[in-house]
């Protein structure tokens, strides 16, 4: 009756008459048009929530979510007072509601009615702030929020992120994140919902936060991983002809992390004419920054664009570079490319430190990387053209002999059920087949 009460036997009050209203198990709560889902998370009137257009933000970590400081002092959280927050909760009174971080509402643990701090005196009632009374205060860094995008299809359409408060408009958020909302940033627009319990709290952050939930519960695989810029970025520093004098190699480190970690300077990798370090070494120093760190992990990896190298030698001897090699953390040979960062594959590496070190050192190693390679970028420069899409002559004239083929093969079908000697397939008669064989036949044109 607790878990699901349609399921049990109606009980028998002490009188011996059935009672007169069901109880309602937690299977009611959740389920129905009433119900925690459709009638509390994915309908639009609910409190404690707010909506609004979404935007990149590599700078953020993985697990944050940038919210605009006008939502943030909308949406309130109950903090009951202890002796050790009184004197901040103190602080938060006497800004009241208009300035952040401020309160909206003060619940004395004697009253009934909560006063709304827009009125009377707020210095008066901070000083006379008692343990036991419950300040709505707003929303600040740190708290945690469920953030979630229509429609949610899977589990992880809603998870739950640490807020930051920053000014304008939108949500802000990582976009290694994008994959499991499938957001993208052309006027999306994302629900933020904050928990207010710490009971609620502490399963959002437990069971729905963004590092527990790095893989698909469909697979296994890494869904939360390098996207787009991210993948372009590393692709252009882990190439074979990217060397970096010491003032840039330290540079690029400092962008990775913000210049708040230590990282151990490998010898450089060519001596003469001047020490040159290589992108390879930078993304060595991603993985396991400095010797305080234990992430010693191995791969062997294909690249997407992987060439067998001739008879006999081994894989890393690929011409294009195309075979990742990692040996205790140090990156031997190949390049970083979507399979070996993207999402949905098992033998990326930040899968490979997930698996052996855990979702936080994966986190922190994937928050470098997306800072990193966004912050490259904008310096080095990465564009598109008209050119880069339009086919070859060669390509067209490949294209050309594929569907003349093609259109013969089909000339040569149509021919025989003319003739009457086409062999009908099971099931169909000659009409079908023939619809059949030209289909298969033109559907293998589409590349």
């Amino acid at each position: 009756m607790y878990i699901n009460s349609d399921a049990a036997t109606p009980s028998m009050s002490q009188g011996g008459a059935k009672s007169a209203k069901p109880i309602r198990g937690f299977c009611q709560r959740l389920k129905g048009k009433q119900g925690r889902f459709r009638g509390n998370l994915s309908g639009k009137r609910v409190d404690f929530s707010g909506r609004t257009v979404i935007s990149p933000d590599p700078n953020l970590r993985i697990d944050q979510v940038a919210v605009p400081d006008r939502v943030a002092k909308v949406l309130t959280y109950p903090e009951t007072v202890t002796r050790y927050n009184r004197k901040k909760l103190q602080k938060l009174i006497i800004n009241g509601p208009d300035v952040h971080p401020g309160a909206n509402y003060l619940n004395k643990k004697n009253e009934e009615v909560k006063r709304n701090l827009r009125y009377g005196d707020r210095n008066k009632l901070a000083k006379f702030l008692s343990i036991g009374d419950v300040v709505e205060r707003h929303i600040e860094d740190g708290d945690i929020v469920l953030f979630n995008r229509q429609p949610s299809l899977h589990r992880l359409s809603i998870l739950s992120h640490f807020a930051k408060v920053m000014p304008w408009r939108t949500f802000r958020f990582n976009e290694c994140v994008c994959t499991p909302y499938n957001a993208d940033f052309d006027g999306d627009e994302m629900n933020l919902h904050v928990p207010q319990t710490e009971e609620a709290r502490a399963e959002a952050m437990n069971l729905m936060g963004v590092k527990n939930n790095l893989l698909t519960p469909k697979s296994g695989e890494p869904i939360i991983a390098a996207t787009q810029d991210f993948i372009t970025g590393s692709y252009l520093i882990s190439g074979k002809d990217s060397f970096y004098d010491r003032a840039t190699f330290t540079q690029l480190l400092c962008m990775m992390s913000d210049a708040d970690v230590l990282y151990d300077i490998p010898p450089p990798t060519i001596y003469k004419p001047h020490f040159m370090w290589t992108g390879k070494q930078l993304f060595s120093l991603l993985i396991k920054p400095n010797h305080k760190s234990n992430v010693l992990i191995n791969l062997d990896a294909k690249n997407k664009t992987f060439v067998p190298p001739p008879k006999g030698q081994p894989n890393e001897m690929s011409p294009n570079d195309g075979f990742l090699i990692i040996r205790n953390s140090q990156v031997l040979a190949g390049v970083m490319d979507k399979s070996t960062l993207g999402d949905g594959k098992k033998h990326s590496v930040f899968y490979t430190i997930l698996r052996d070190y855990g979702a936080v050192e994966a986190a922190k190693a994937m928050n470098r990387m997306a800072k990193l390679c966004a912050r490259f970028l904008g310096n080095r420069g990465f564009s598109i053209g008209i050119n880069d899409v339009t086919p070859s002559e060669d390509v067209k004239a490949k294209k050309e002999v594929l569907v003349e083929n093609a259109y013969a093969k089909c000339d040569e079908l149509i021919q025989l059920y003319k003739d009457g000697k086409l062999e009908t397939q099971p099931g169909c008669n000659e009409e079908q087949t023939l619809e059949a064989k030209i289909g298969g036949l033109l559907s293998k044109l589409w590349f």
